[in-house]
């Protein structure tokens, strides 16, 4: 079997009601032959929308035809046992050009009790944010059932929602159950676990260019949402320059935030998961096996979990999300 090594994607361009252009203007991915490209897909198994592999002997296949023959190899041995030939991690930019719908995400045992499912729990990482953007995260006051669905007939939502104003940087976690929803002038980089299933709860009364409203979700989304307030929604973090820095830690993915401007060494050696890579500002080449992989803002990479030890050289001082998964 030939030798796995790092791995590029050719991305999967969506075209949102609410999307913009600057999947186009600021990470430079002017091949969207989409007017309102609201999303990519960088990395992605999900059915129907697997991104291929563009680089080295396996060009043109796809994450699932990888785990058939590489199973633990790619992944690791113990998230291989748990997902099989699902690749468990999606990664999507995101540019918000309107409110996207107030939306939420069902749990794990929901999820796989109505559609045969993961849940969807995510975390967003700012890369680009207009003055005054803000998105929501969660309730602004405690509330219960017969409160929400009377906001919700008043078109009066909004009132209990959190709102957040965001900036470059910011990183925001959005577990299964929080309702949420993202705000014109943000473009992001969203980690999540590998699933599609979104119940809209409100969508500002939008109306489509066939006069048409999108389907809500109104008695679906009841069951999956989280009525606590949180003290804060942000994630605190202190970048530290030519050091690995941890923003979020949960069952479903660990991301950590690597700022460099001079050349680092990596050792996955005790790490029993692959390594996605998710260039968030600058570019670097990453060396491995004496080959050298580019990877520019706005890219994703995926290191197979044999990969043990990678050298990174940035091109100028760059930042790079580091994603991957501790299965006890």
């Amino acid at each position: 079997m030939s030798t796995l090594y790092p791995l590029k994607f050719k991305p999967v361009f969506k075209d949102k009601i609410w999307g913009g252009q600057k999947i186009k203007t600021v990470l430079g991915q002017d091949f969207s032959p989409l007017p309102n490209c609201g999303e990519v897909w960088a990395l992605s198994g999900v059915e129907n929308n697997q991104t291929l592999i563009i680089n080295g002997f396996l060009e043109s296949n796809n994450l699932s035809e990888l785990l058939e023959i590489y199973m633990g190899d790619l992944v690791g041995d113990n998230i291989y046992q748990k997902f099989g030939n699902e690749f468990p991690i999606l990664i999507k930019f995101i540019d918000a050009n309107d409110w996207l719908s107030i939306q939420v995400h069902p749990y794990d045992d929901l999820a796989w009790k109505r559609h045969k499912s993961l849940g969807k729990s995510e975390m967003w990482y700012i890369f680009d944010a207009e003055e005054n953007a803000e998105l929501i995260s969660g309730f602004s006051e405690e509330i219960n059932k017969d409160q929400y669905q009377k906001h919700l007939d008043n078109k009066t939502l909004k009132q209990v929602m959190n709102f957040e104003k965001v900036k470059s940087g910011d990183v925001y976690y959005m577990p299964a159950g929080r309702v949420h929803a993202l705000g014109p002038g943000v473009l992001l980089a969203e980690i999540q676990q590998t699933s599609d299933i979104t119940y809209r709860i409100y969508d500002w009364d939008r109306i489509d260019e066939a006069g048409m409203m999108r389907e809500l979700h109104i008695e679906e989304a009841l069951d999956a949402i989280d009525f606590q307030v949180y003290d804060q929604y942000k994630t605190d973090y202190t970048p530290k320059l030519n050091s690995t820095v941890n923003l979020v830690e949960s069952p479903y993915f660990t991301t950590r935030l690597i700022d460099i401007d001079k050349p680092i060494k990596k050792d996955y050696s005790e790490l029993d998961s692959f390594v996605i890579y998710v260039c968030a500002e600058g570019a670097i080449n990453l060396k491995y096996d004496n080959v050298e992989y580019h990877l520019s803002n706005g890219e994703a990479m995926l290191l197979p979990a044999v990969i043990n030890e990678i050298e990174l050289f940035p091109q100028q001082e760059s930042k790079i999300l580091e994603v991957y998964m501790v299965i006890s």
